[in-house]
């Protein structure tokens, strides 16, 4: 109608990705630090860094997901 409020852009599902390609990436750089790939840090060739970057990219690759899913279901 003429007096409606346009509606604005529509930013759902963003918040997630991002952090979660952060999350993916910081995990992964972790678990090469823990695997002892990438040399020259405190925390490089110990067993729970590995762990915890993965566990961190996993969660991550989740985030993406979660926020995929949120913007698919904003677009209806």
């Amino acid at each position: 109608m003429v007096n409606e409020p346009a509606s604005g852009p529509t930013l759902k599902g963003w918040l997630p990705m991002v952090i979660g390609v952060l999350a993916i990436f910081l995990g992964g750089l972790w678990t090469l630090q823990g695997l002892d790939i990438l040399t020259d840090s405190k925390m490089s060739g110990k067993d729970p860094w590995t762990f915890v970057g993965g566990a961190l990219a996993l969660f991550g690759l989740i985030l993406v997901g979660i926020g995929a899913r949120v913007r698919s279901r904003s677009k209806r």
